[in-house]
């Protein structure tokens, strides 16, 4: 029998509170960065190079 792999994603809210537990949260920059990505719908691969070219070092 071959073993099927399911992914999951889950919501902002979700994973929010278990990074919580983690102790990680996001700075208002972040907050504000994320809402300007929803606002102008960016895809996932156009906010990962946004994020990379603002904090990458």
């Amino acid at each position: 029998m071959k073993s099927v792999s399911k992914s999951y994603t889950i919501g902002r809210k979700a994973f929010a509170k278990i990074s919580a537990v983690e102790g990680i949260s996001l700075t208002p920059q972040m907050r504000e960065d994320f809402r300007l990505f929803e606002q102008q719908n960016l895809s996932h691969a156009d906010r990962r190079q946004a994020i990379s070219k603002k904090y990458a070092r």
